[in-house]
């Protein structure tokens, strides 16, 4: 088990824990510093911290994972050390978040229509006032039996190519690193593995405040690791990672909390670049 996870997400978008039990779970596996980066919003961040700050000993840094659109797909930026009460921030979250809701309502009108009928307000309990994402309609079907088993929902019916996907409204990469950086947040591109293009997006984020690429992440092997740490040298950026947990069967999407070697030395330079210091229960 490492001693870092930056890339986590809880009940306030599509993961199964409240963001106390997020911190609790991390604090009993010997984690030192977290983040917790939900889906287009920050509902979480507020009850994470307050619960790091009453057990003590983990550092959770309040961050966020923008879902973006490009011509060859869905591109994914994470935010780092952000101001949650930022106003433009908080507008434009509500208007994602919005777009989620309609999404799901179309989502579900279409598998009804194929013989595969949901409750849409059992999908808004399990979203718990969050944002409302697809694994919750998956998780539904999955309650109600009508697939075998949580990856089935998207390889046969809500994946990008699933004839009950319905797409939503997003913000390109470029708009989501703007709006991070006048937020005061440190912008780092999600999972990037299998970005096409990955040159060309990379020179275009950095050249509007990109500082980060997840590097060490859920089930990478250690070529797609090396090979993303030269990226990362190469563009001058700092190599970061995590789990990608949700907490939704496991093994399904995201590995578990602190499964993944993140160094402490990516923290370390972040926290150097927000002006923040790492605390001495990390060294």
């Amino acid at each position: 088990m490492g001693l870092v996870d930056l890339h986590i997400h809880t009940s306030a978008s599509d993961g199964q824990l409240r963001p106390a039990d997020v911190v609790a779970t991390a604090i009993d596996r010997g984690l030192k510093v977290i983040a917790i980066t939900d889906h287009d919003t920050i509902g979480g961040i507020s009850e994470a911290l307050e619960s790091a700050g009453k057990s003590g000993g983990i550092i959770v840094i309040p961050g966020i994972e923008i879902s973006t659109d490009t011509s060859a797909g869905e591109i994914h930026v994470l935010g780092y050390y952000i101001n949650y009460h930022d106003d433009e921030l908080l507008r434009v979250l509500k208007t994602l978040k919005d777009s989620r809701e309609r999404r799901a309502v179309r989502m579900v009108a279409k598998l009804a229509d194929m013989g595969l009928p949901i409750s849409l307000e059992r999908v808004k309990q399990l979203s718990a006032g969050g944002s409302i994402g697809r694994p919750h309609i998956a998780q539904v079907m999955l309650e109600n039996r009508q697939i075998s088993n949580f990856r089935e929902a998207f390889d046969k019916y809500i994946g990008h190519d699933g004839p009950a996907y319905v797409e939503r409204e997003k913000i390109t990469p470029v708009e989501a690193v703007q709006l991070l950086v006048r937020s005061g947040a440190l912008p780092v591109l999600a999972h990037p593995a299998n970005i096409e293009n990955l040159d060309n997006i990379l020179n275009e984020l950095k050249s509007v405040g990109l500082v980060g690429i997840e590097t060490y992440y859920g089930f990478y092997n250690n070529e797609t690791i090396e090979y993303l740490t030269n990226i990362s040298q190469q563009y001058g950026l700092i190599p970061t990672g995590g789990s990608d947990y949700h907490g939704i069967n496991t093994g399904d999407i995201g590995a578990e909390i602190g499964s993944i070697n993140v160094p402490l030395e990516s923290v370390e330079q972040l926290a150097a670049l927000s002006g923040k210091r790492i605390a001495d229960i990390v060294l």
